[in-house]
């Protein structure tokens, strides 16, 4: 189990750093608007997030 999780885990790092990779003005703009965003938006963005990776893992499994 632990190995699949480090690999998940490492595969979330390279996700996360594509976009500053690959268009770091862009990405600086969308961190600046997520900074004055209120909690609750934030909140509900990250819980549909989980929803879609949730669904996606039993798609997966």
């Amino acid at each position: 189990m632990w190995p699949d999780l480090l690999r998940a885990l490492a595969l979330v790092l390279v996700i996360e750093g594509l976009l500053p990779f690959l268009a770091p003005e862009r990405w600086r703009e969308m961190m600046q608007r997520a900074s004055t965003a209120d909690a609750r938006s934030l909140r509900l963005f990250g819980g549909g997030l989980i929803a879609v990776g949730v669904v996606l893992l039993q798609f997966l499994h």
